[in-house]
């Protein structure tokens, strides 16, 4: 049996670990393994290699992703599913194993309905596959926030400012309120839950007459509707999955700026951007990109196909990728209301 496997979407760290998985899971049943380049785009396009166990040793503890990625849609391409199994066929190959998020997640069920026999790994930092209570990137990318946070703390004190510190987030506010909630934030700003700039800006000023606070740490996501704020929203082009990039809307900056004028507090933002996907997985990442890589060939092996794998409480589960696809898990609002008990 020959597996492929690819990673599509933004990278995130954990990546190579659960590549790695996947490649050593497979050798020990005996099964090749095709790495697909750059996602879906290497499946339309013919482009793959063979791994080995040397091309998948040493990075574990690697960032990004040895197979590259792309925000390739076969579903907007005319006759993409047809290219991507014909091409599956010129490859050899008997199951394919897509670590992504949502959107490499869609098009797989897309696949699976075609007749292809594939299995999903959820990722991305974002958090927010439905069905998974983790996804591969995610713990990486709050552990930075967290620390991008205690970092900022010390210099807004010492120079009595308020940090506005934006992280990513388009529908879902995972990572801003982990992120907020361990980096101690005074007030954390997601999709979810709507908010005004008039209510931080009383939030601030509180703290400063009821505590002596002379700072605040106030963390938002990038995907965050905020009123009074006039946040940039002609934002150019989308991509083939009809995201636009919201780090052209300046949230960050434009509700500092909207802060500083209600509150006379000298405010300053901080764009966290690509250094929550950057760098080395956390211990968390690798272990759980490992768990999903080696159930995905399992699955595969027991041909069972049209599954994602996900973590639920500690074990490993089944979905059936329908379930799946075009969901997004929104944040838990007993969570974010646990991190206002600490505002």
């Amino acid at each position: 049996m020959r597996i492929g496997v690819l990673t599509g979407g933004g990278d995130v760290p954990g990546l190579n670990a659960a590549i790695r998985a996947v490649a050593r899971r497979a050798f020990e049943y005996g099964y090749e393994v095709m790495g697909i380049r750059n996602g879906w785009a290497g499946l339309l396009e013919g482009d793959g290699e063979p791994l080995s166990l040397g091309s998948v040793s040493g990075i574990l503890h690697v960032g990004g992703t040895i197979l590259g990625t792309s925000r390739t849609n076969p579903l907007k391409r005319e006759g993409g599913i047809e290219k991507c199994l014909e091409n599956a066929r010129d490859f050899h190959v008997d199951a394919l194993v897509a670590i992504g998020g949502d959107d490499t997640l869609t098009v797989a069920a897309a696949l699976f309905k075609a007749g292809m026999s594939i299995v999903g790994i959820p990722k991305t930092m974002d958090n927010d596959v439905s069905d998974t209570d983790y996804c591969i990137g995610f713990n990486t990318a709050v552990t930075m926030v967290a620390e991008a946070c205690d970092r900022l703390h010390t210099t807004a004190n010492s120079h009595h400012r308020v940090v506005v510190v934006e992280v990513m987030g388009r529908d879902a506010g995972w990572v801003a309120t982990i992120g907020g909630l361990a980096g101690g934030a005074d007030f954390i700003l997601i999709p979810e839950c709507s908010c005004s700039v008039e209510d931080i800006s009383n939030h601030i000023k509180r703290r400063y007459e009821e505590q002596g606070k002379g700072f605040s740490i106030i963390v938002v996501s990038e995907g965050a509707d905020i009123y009074g704020v006039e946040a940039k929203e002609d934002l150019g082009e989308t991509d083939e999955f009809g995201h636009v990039r919201l780090d052209r809307r300046n949230m960050g900056k434009a509700l500092a700026k909207a802060i500083e004028r209600r509150t006379g507090f000298e405010s300053r933002s901080v764009v966290l951007g690509y250094l929550q996907r950057g760098g080395s997985p956390t211990v968390f990442d690798r272990v759980l990109a490992t768990r999903l890589g080696v159930a995905a060939v399992d699955l595969i092996k027991e041909s069972r196909f049209g599954y994602m794998v996900a973590i639920q409480g500690n074990r490993i589960v089944p979905v059936p990728l329908e379930k799946v696809a075009g969901r997004t898990k929104k944040v838990d609002l007993a969570l974010y209301a646990l991190a206002k008990v600490f505002y």
